[in-house]
């Protein structure tokens, strides 16, 4: 999880003097269809057209929408666990066949404990610093959570990457947890990654090694990881180097690692937060929504260097903004609509899939050395905080109940389109703030995405179909409302599974279908044929 402040390295970062964190993906946009775009301010101006481009040949995987919390969330069995009823409800809500990545900066701090009578290690010796972004202490995890957590996602449907220790861990400790991982999760372990944000071990504000470490080092001691579980699994899969911010580490493990260890390594995966630290005034909603012009110029190459290794990238971590979100952003409706525009351009360059980082405050303090910026940033949000991290998509406790947040509401909106082949289309709008995806279903149906960032423009679209669409919308009362969010006029709860409330059907007129996308918010269409280019 992010802590730290990028160096010019950081690909696809937005221009800013604040200490903005990583930024791996945006593109611009695939649609199905003709589309006319207009921008209706009060001054009537004219209207803007969409020009379409040829089909592209691009599938995004059924699984491409995840989840990601700390390791050190296993420490309570309870957690993640058959019988979380609430919570195995959101997660089937939010995919039917997501991916649950397990990791973070407390990963590095977590030990194996196969025995309640068994030695801790020794502590790190970050332990004490109170400047340091990373747990003070160790926290073990016992087999019983592994034993639920395959529960958990029998329940749900969903698969797992499983993060080992390679910062304060050994080769030993590391293949005898593996073990276990692979012999209880079966095949609902999608693979391993070894370390967390392994760049950032030399750092003042991480300590977990000397100031020469570098990426030579650490592909030789990740290997020598890798080899002792692959001693105990012996068809154990890896993905890597799930870095923090640096593009060009994840290109040379793609090039590298599987020449150490072939047919072993069948992901490469690297992290994301569009904004951060909380606490920066340069970090407002503006700046969270506004493209990145550095994205379209770097993520082709990273996810390039992927497949020419025969592999695919995932982004496995990431939010809104760095160190737990930012109150009024990270948990506000605005964060859904940048949800749902990153995750569909990471799918229209290739990315396989998206894994939103979260949990509860008590987690993600603990993993960040104590600290949590976004609770001192205005009034009200320590009690924010009570019910979880301020970017986290489900926020709340077992015993308090759990909801899903404006950004789970983008997430499933985003969702929509996965088992589909994305379309692509160009999108001729510049004084516009929208963006369009779409893609063809198996079915036969297909769905488009509009997503209307702007807070006082109205988009009117013009599309080309010889046949009426269904229509659903995702609306909240203004950007930075935390309430009142709904997809298809339905809130999402844990008390029945979800369903939409409000489908409006548009036919088609003289061969298009005109519809209207209001200010600051979005749209999901669905034709019942897949339509021509």
């Amino acid at each position: 999880m992010n802590a730290y402040t990028e160096g010019p390295q950081d690909p696809g970062r937005k221009p800013s003097p604040s200490p903005g964190r990583r930024a791996f993906c945006r593109s611009l946009l695939a649609g199905a269809v003709s589309a006319l775009l207009a921008r209706r301010l009060r001054s009537q101006e004219a209207p803007t057209t969409a020009t379409l481009r040829p089909s592209a040949d691009r599938e995004v995987p059924a699984d491409y929408v995840g989840l990601s919390y700390e390791t050190m969330q296993l420490a309570d069995p309870s957690f993640f666990a058959p019988d979380n009823l609430d919570l195995i409800a959101l997660f089937k809500s939010l995919s039917p066949r997501g991916v649950l990545r397990i990791g973070g900066n407390s990963s590095e701090f977590c030990w194996w404990q196969t025995k309640p009578d068994q030695q801790a290690p020794p502590e790190p010796h970050s332990a004490g610093h109170d400047e340091n972004w990373m747990p003070h202490t160790l926290t073990a995890i016992q087999p019983v959570a592994v034993d639920r957590l395959a529960g958990f996602l029998d329940a749900t449907g969903w698969k797992a990457i499983h993060g080992l220790n390679l910062g304060t861990g050994t080769p030993a400790r590391a293949a005898g947890e593996a073990a276990y991982v692979a012999k209880t999760l079966g095949s609902r372990l999608l693979y391993f990654q070894i370390g967390n944000e392994p760049e950032f071990y030399r750092d003042a504000n991480n300590r977990l090694r000397s100031p020469d470490w570098d990426f030579e080092k650490y592909l030789a001691q990740w290997a020598s990881f890798a080899r002792a579980v692959i001693g105990q699994v012996p068809d154990a899969r890896f993905g890597g180097p799930d870095v923090g911010s640096d593009g060009s580490l994840v290109m040379r493990f793609a090039e590298e690692a599987p020449k150490l260890l072939p047919g072993r390594i069948v992901a490469c995966t690297g992290h994301y937060y569009a904004e951060g630290p909380p606490d920066s005034p340069n970090v407002t909603v503006a700046r969270l929504l506004a493209p990145d012009p550095r994205i379209d110029r770097d993520l082709p190459r990273v996810i390039e260097s992927a497949h020419r290794a025969g592999i695919t990238y995932r982004m496995t971590e990431g939010n809104s903004c760095y160190r737990g979100g930012k109150p009024g952003m990270s948990n506000a409706f605005c964060s859904a609509l940048w949800a749902a525009d990153y995750m569909l351009k990471l799918a229209s360059f290739g990315c396989v899939g998206v894994n939103f980082h979260g949990g509860g405050s008590k987690q993600i303090r603990a993993s960040l050395g104590g600290h949590l910026p976004g609770e001192s940033l205005e009034p009200g949000a320590a009690a924010i905080a009570k019910e979880g991290s301020f970017y986290t998509p489900i926020a709340g406790s077992r015993e308090a109940g759990f909801k899903a947040r404006p950004v789970f509401y983008g997430m499933k909106l985003a969702g929509l389109l996965a088992g589909g082949r994305m379309r692509t289309v160009a999108l001729n709008a510049p004084q516009a703030d929208a963006t369009a995806y779409a893609a063809d279903m198996q079915n036969g149906e297909t769905r488009m995405v509009v997503i209307n960032k702007d807070s006082s423009i109205d988009l009117p679209v013009r599309i080309a179909s010889a046949h009426g669409v269904k229509l659903w919308r995702l609306e909240a009362p203004n950007l930075t409302a935390t309430t009142g969010v709904a997809l298809a006029a339905a809130p999402i709860d844990t008390v029945s599974p979800w369903a939409p409330k409000r489908e409006e059907h548009i036919p088609s007129d003289g061969g298009f279908v005109t519809l209207n996308v209001t200010a600051a918010s979005a749209i999901a269409l669905f034709a019942d044929r897949h339509l021509a280019s």
